[in-house]
């Protein structure tokens, strides 16, 4: 299987919340449950995280009225805490996190490779509405 070039999408936001906080927010199963969702009708009801190179994370997000759900997960290239989060989804594609502080606000920048199903704009739009929606988690609880 050869190398496919893949589109490159990049989302970020500024958290009103220190480093050690926002990063506990990211990676605490029980946090990644409250905000990981694009909008209001999904939710996930359960996530598993083995933050270390090698491990695995899983996230299963559910329609709220229970028509459909699915698994995102994936496998740790490369974790620096609280500063880099590498891995490679269950279908090949990479994704890279920054976090980066800025004394009382956290940058946070990911990209992604975009998979070949939905145009560039909605699947940036998705994963933008769940960044923003973690801001919003985030700068109200952690």
């Amino acid at each position: 299987m050869g190398n496919i070039e893949r589109t490159s999408i990049t989302v970020s936001a500024t958290i009103k919340a220190p480093l050690d906080s926002v990063w506990k927010c990211w990676t605490t199963p029980e946090h990644i449950m409250q905000w990981n969702n694009a909008s209001d009708d999904w939710h996930t009801t359960r996530a598993e995280n083995d933050l270390r190179v090698g491990g695995k994370f899983l996230s299963r997000m559910e329609a709220r009225d229970g028509s459909v759900g699915f698994d995102f997960f994936g496998i740790y290239d490369a974790v620096n805490v609280n500063s880099l989060i590498e891995y490679t989804l269950g279908d090949d594609r990479r994704v890279r996190i920054t976090f980066t502080s800025n004394g009382n606000e956290t940058n946070i920048v990911e990209i992604f490779e975009a998979e070949e199903i939905n145009t560039v704009e909605m699947q940036k739009g998705g994963w933008q509405a769940i960044l923003d929606n973690f801001k919003k988690y985030a700068e109200k609880t952690c």
